[in-house]
């Protein structure tokens, strides 16, 4: 079966065998897109965290039939080395991964965060970044997580500016 979707802006489609294949396992093996990564294989972890349509999605559990036609970010999308995305560079800032395995999934699900909610409080943070990190380093990404909502309105006024 041939799926159709647009990948980190690239019109994409693929052939599965299986259109019930997990969407990760398309992003991972069939585009070779390894910034997402596999965790726990049961949607509770969150390190297959990307976006679809802008909402944040367990990609281990979601099938690839679900995905025709939507827009995906993968971490690889997010942001680029010479213009990272606000999360991105508050990670970096912060100094926030330890081992890092887990922190594609963080960056993925505080980006749709901040769609909806440009200035979290700590609340929201809990109610909505409910990934694991078994380095526990949730001190230094709630501390990213509130840096880059500033950034990310930094950067929207100075666009509004030149305007």
């Amino acid at each position: 079966m041939e799926i159709s979707f647009t990948v980190n802006g690239t019109s994409q489609s693929v052939e599965v065998a299986d259109e019930n294949t997990p969407l990760l396992w398309v992003i991972r093996d069939v585009l070779d897109l390894k910034g997402t990564k596999f965790g726990c294989g049961k949607a509770a972890c969150g390190a297959c965290t990307l976006l679809v349509d802008g909402e944040a999605v367990r990609s281990c559990s979601y099938p690839v039939k679900f995905a025709i036609g939507k827009k995906i970010t993968t971490i690889e999308g997010l942001g680029t080395q010479d213009n990272p995305h606000p999360v991105q560079q508050a990670w970096i800032d912060e100094v926030v991964p330890q081992c890092g395995y887990c922190q594609p999934g963080f960056m993925m699900a505080t980006a749709a965060l901040l769609n909806k909610v440009p200035n979290p409080t700590d609340d929201d943070i809990d109610e909505n970044i409910i990934n694991i990190c078994r380095c526990g380093t949730y001190y230094r990404m709630r501390k990213a997580i509130h840096k880059a909502a500033k950034l990310r309105a930094e950067s929207e006024m100075n666009i509004s500016e030149k305007v």
